[in-house]
């Protein structure tokens, strides 16, 4: 157990769980630091396939702690956002696939971290929100995973209003997958890794890396790109495995765990 975040794993599924509840799990640059480390230190584990992001306490992130970005100079304030992007990167650079489970508020860089996530699962006692301009600080960097998650105009709803959204409106923009009751949170989340668990984790690594490298170009640079890693998938060991598992009617068994 660390001093900001938990790290578990039980079975094939990894856990983070930030934990500073009674500062509502700001994203201190001690909190980020450690959370990317623990993060990576979970993505080397072999037969991790799957990491669930969650928190403790009613609240799941307000954001950066802004006690650390009072009288700071400019260097100072560099460095809280490198820090923060440096985390941001890191949960879409490992091979896992990395699951939110949001038990609650998540606002400016809180939000930017769901939005960040591969999969996003929210109790619906969460709200979502990119309160900075009410501040004075405009949530700049939360808008780069928040606008790619829902688009230009209802992002900036969020950005110029600084007024949160409720679950359902979260799931409806595709900010989040699903909305769950609270108390069903844990065990859908649960469900959900589980079943990509179940996947090959060499298949889920090209699938998640492939992804984010085509999603942002031209469609026919992305057909390019994509029909050879697709070629280059099709001869692995589990594909040729998964594909002739379905042809014989039986399950798979993957060895690229």
């Amino acid at each position: 157990m660390s001093s900001y975040v938990i790290s578990e794993q039980y079975g094939a599924i990894g856990y983070l769980t930030l934990d500073r509840p009674k500062q509502r799990n700001p994203l201190s640059v001690a909190m980020m630091t450690e959370f990317a480390a623990a993060l990576r230190a979970l993505a080397q584990q072999p037969d991790v396939s799957v990491i669930v992001v969650r928190a403790q306490g009613p609240v799941f992130s307000a954001g950066h702690d802004l006690r650390e970005m009072v009288d700071r100079t400019l260097d100072e304030e560099r460095e809280v956002f490198r820090v923060c992007t440096d985390m941001m990167e890191a949960v879409q650079a490992i091979r896992q696939p990395v699951i939110a489970s949001v038990q609650g508020p998540a606002v400016a860089a809180g939000c930017q971290l769901v939005a960040t996530c591969d999969l996003a699962i929210a109790s619906s006692n969460a709200v979502f929100g990119t309160p900075g301009v009410k501040i004075g600080l405009f949530c700049s960097t939360p808008m780069v995973a928040v606008s790619r998650a829902i688009g230009r105009k209802r992002a900036l709803q969020l950005l110029l209003t600084g007024v949160p959204i409720d679950a359902a409106t979260a799931a409806d923009w595709g900010l989040i997958n699903e909305v769950v009751a609270p108390e069903a949170l844990a065990a859908r989340t649960t469900e959900v890794a589980e079943s990509i668990a179940a996947a090959s984790s060499s298949t889920l690594a090209i699938g998640k890396q492939a992804f984010y490298r085509q999603i942002d170009l031209p469609q026919a640079a992305a057909y390019v790109e994509m029909s050879e890693v697709m070629a280059t998938n099709a001869v692995t060991c589990d594909a040729q495995e998964g594909m002739s598992a379905f042809v014989q009617k039986r399950e798979p068994v993957w060895q690229g765990r």
